[in-house]
């Protein structure tokens, strides 16, 4: 595990699309990383739960996440999604949700993950599955500058 602090643990500074999540980053180390995110309500559909879309988009993020550890200070890894499968399973309009991954396995380039989104209350509310390759400069350990 490194000392490394978790890249985005405010939730403030993210890139890109991953700015409109406005998610928090709790842990990432070796095979498997953590996010939250305190729902708002731009995160809902119209029938006032959870966008499936929200749900697939942090489980992409994780799942990738957990398979693209950095030790070192000021770069990381980066990788593209080949595949990704979710099933919902449950439902929820407020509150905090945590998002898993975890990296199950791989070769030097391709890796396949796992994940789980779960309410404050411990609901489970989607299951994913995914494949990712390793993006190239990132297929090693100390990958490339963020």
């Amino acid at each position: 595990m490194s000392e490394q602090e978790p890249l985005f643990t405010d939730g403030k500074d993210l890139p890109g699309f991953h700015s409109l999540l406005g998610y928090r980053q709790v842990s990432w180390e070796e095979n498997e990383a953590v996010l939250e995110l305190e729902l708002q309500p731009r995160h809902l559909n119209l029938g006032g739960v959870i966008h499936g879309g929200v749900l697939t988009s942090l489980l992409d993020i994780v799942l990738a996440q957990a398979g693209t550890h950095c030790p070192y200070p000021g770069r990381m890894r980066k990788a593209i999604t080949l595949s990704l499968t979710t099933t919902f399973t449950g439902q929820c309009s407020g509150g905090t949700i945590k998002v898993t991954g975890r990296k199950r396995a791989g070769g030097t380039r391709i890796f396949n993950s796992t994940g789980e989104v779960h309410d404050d209350k411990g609901n489970l509310l989607a299951i994913a599955e995914g494949t990712f390759r390793i993006r190239s400069g990132s297929d090693k350990p100390e990958g490339v500058p963020i």
